[in-house]
């Protein structure tokens, strides 16, 4: 098993901070082999460039900006999402790396002669997302989940399609408790535990 975590949170002392690091914990009791890619730590830039967006159908040149993203997503079969959940989706920051590494000739394969868009993830076949928001559980429905959407159904979507995937969202994260917190934790140990063995 080779585990690609994609972390995207400013504070080091956040409570997603904490499920990054009970993530990572258990991956290493198991021995299991993992890459933890920080998009704040690393400064990573999530905005295409003009140049990329001229070259994007391009996969002889679209890789060649972000090549350390690509290889690995290339050399995962297991994806984990750790984020806050903001305005009910993505921190901009993640849907950054999305749009500028999930590409063309990576994550799918455009389409010819009327074709349909062609998988590009079939070598992934777990797929996590451990997230906190503001927001109720209800609240969070009403509004349509984007985030969880996005990576549970369009990214799945490209993955191999007996994807085993996992999700654990903290709710009313502004009103949590030292007891909610920690009950949150155990819950992703055992979403964790499901997901990897």
């Amino acid at each position: 098993m080779k585990v690609l975590i994609i972390y995207c949170h400013p504070n080091e002392n956040s409570f997603t901070a904490a499920v990054r690091d009970l993530v990572v914990n258990k991956l290493e009791e198991k021995g299991i082999e993992y890459q933890l890619t920080n998009l704040y730590q690393e400064g990573f830039e999530p905005h295409i460039h003009k140049t990329e967006l001229e070259t994007y159908l391009d996969p002889q040149v679209n890789q060649s900006y972000v090549k350390h993203h690509v290889q690995n997503v290339l050399w995962c079969d297991t994806l984990i999402f750790i984020y806050p959940t903001w305005w009910y989706g993505l921190p901009a920051m993640l849907k950054g790396w999305m749009d500028r590494v999930l590409l063309p000739g990576v994550a799918f394969h455009m389409p010819t002669n009327n074709e349909r868009i062609k998988p590009g993830l079939r070598h992934i076949n777990r797929l996590g997302l451990f997230t906190s928001g503001g927001a109720t559980w209800f609240v969070t429905l009403l509004m349509g989940s984007p985030g969880k959407k996005t990576i549970l159904r369009a990214i799945r979507s490209l993955c191999h399609p007996r994807t085993k995937t996992a999700f654990i969202s903290h709710y009313q994260m502004d009103s949590s408790t030292h007891e909610s917190r920690r009950y949150h934790l155990k819950k992703v140990e055992q979403k964790l535990g499901k997901l990897i063995r």
